[in-house]
């Protein structure tokens, strides 16, 4: 909103200073600190209100010594990484751009599913909350919505370089540089590890049947948005666990999203560019500090908990902001927390039910799933866990940039 008002004066009145809102750097830098005040004082008002009204969900019992602290905490904070996070974007972003748009479509819709899902725990005693069939509908639904306006949207394109395209006269912001270049409509992602790492998705499927790529990216789509924003809501499991891994992971989101919408450091990087995608940063920034001002409320001993409301948000987020940058095949790199904790609980289940399927007696792998409460069991301090899945998360964040020069 203030860019297109800020642009507005500065047409008009000339008026010095306002030509800063032109710079993603400078509208980054201020949505993040809009984002984290807001986040911090949002967080007081609202766990004095959800205290004041016994807004709490009921905390199952798993026999750990470091729970009996969480019954009383309140619950659905989310809605304060929903709020810090679209207020921010709508403040300092070009909203009407596509991709930012779809994020806060997606951030509106998941935050929904959750709420929905937290009230039916909180209010209607449920502790399943809502049922799960109803949770993958509103996957598939936005998966299918993300996939579509990225096959459709005529703004959504990669812009391909070489002496044998035809020039064109339209200079990028970026370089101010003429140079042969098309936009081109394309169903590519980025491998990493490859010298030539661009992939086409039609190249999944017979020449003769290439035309239904679209249908192999749309499945593709709705299976890592289910799957990583299942996952963060697993690991939403400890104080403090998944609002910092995810700031961690959105940090990394935020440089991708810069180099790969920035001429000169896509070309630099030999990367994928992608026109108008840099405008994300602004979201995933003022994303990223809303998650540190929750952690403010959210560190052990927690004051309040995210709740469905914001894991699945998160993890939507996360997903989306992946595959919008072309770099969806690095997430099982850069969400390994996240993945170790999805992949703990499936083979905890698919272990227990296949030995009791052999012997009648079922066997665990694990103390507990997810792996975070099997360390718990082990006598490890719940801080301890959560400052180490950080640091294994630091250290995951900055592998997978390293992938942008080891090729």
């Amino acid at each position: 909103m203030l860019y297109y008002i800020t642009q507005y004066i500065q047409e008009s009145l000339h008026i010095p200073g306002l030509s800063l809102f032109r710079y993603i750097s400078f509208r980054a830098a201020m949505a993040a600190v809009c984002s984290l005040i807001l986040s911090i004082i949002l967080g007081k008002y609202l766990i004095n209100f959800f205290q004041k009204h016994q807004i709490k969900e009921e905390i199952r019992d798993l026999g750990l010594d470091e729970q009996s602290h969480k019954a009383q905490v309140p619950t659905m904070g989310g809605i304060i990484i929903i709020a810090a996070t679209m207020i921010a974007t709508l403040l300092f972003s070009k909203f009407k751009n596509i991709y930012i748009l779809l994020l806060l479509i997606t951030t509106v819709w998941m935050g929904t599913i959750g709420f929905l899902d937290d009230y039916i725990k909180v209010f209607k005693k449920d502790k399943k909350g809502l049922p799960g069939k109803f949770k993958i509908a509103g996957q598939v639904v936005i998966g299918l919505i993300v996939s579509l306006v990225l096959i459709l949207n005529s703004q959504v394109v990669i812009r391909e370089f070489g002496s044998n395209i035809a020039l064109e006269t339209k200079i990028d912001n970026d370089a101010m540089l003429d140079m042969h270049y098309a936009d081109v409509k394309a169903i590519k992602t980025t491998i990493p590890f490859f010298k030539n790492n661009e992939f086409d998705y039609s190249m999944l499927l017979p020449r003769c049947a290439s035309k239904y790529a679209w249908i192999l990216y749309s499945l593709v789509i709705i299976f890592i948005i289910a799957a990583v924003s299942n996952g963060a809501n697993l690991t939403d499991g400890l104080d403090g666990l998944t609002a910092g891994t995810s700031a961690i992971i959105g940090t990394t989101l935020a440089i991708l999203a810069y180099v790969s919408g920035n001429l000169i450091f896509a070309k630099y990087l030999n990367i994928m560019y992608i026109p108008e995608i840099a405008e994300t940063t602004i979201f995933i920034t003022a994303f990223v500090t809303s998650c540190i001002g929750f952690l403010w409320y959210n560190t052990y001993p927690a004051q309040i908990f995210m709740g469905d409301t914001g894991s699945l948000v998160i993890g939507s987020v996360i997903a989306i902001m992946a595959i919008i940058t072309r770099k969806e095949l690095l997430i099982p790199l850069l969400c390994g927390v996240f993945l170790i904790e999805n992949l703990s609980v499936i083979l905890q289940v698919a272990f227990f039910k296949y030995t009791k399927y052999k012997s009648g007696i079922g066997r665990r792998i694990f103390k507990m799933a997810p792996m975070h409460h099997h360390f718990q069991l082990l006598g490890m301090h719940e801080a301890k866990i959560v400052i180490r899945f950080w640091i294994v998360s630091v250290v995951l964040a900055i592998l997978t940039l390293i992938t942008l020069k080891i090729r």
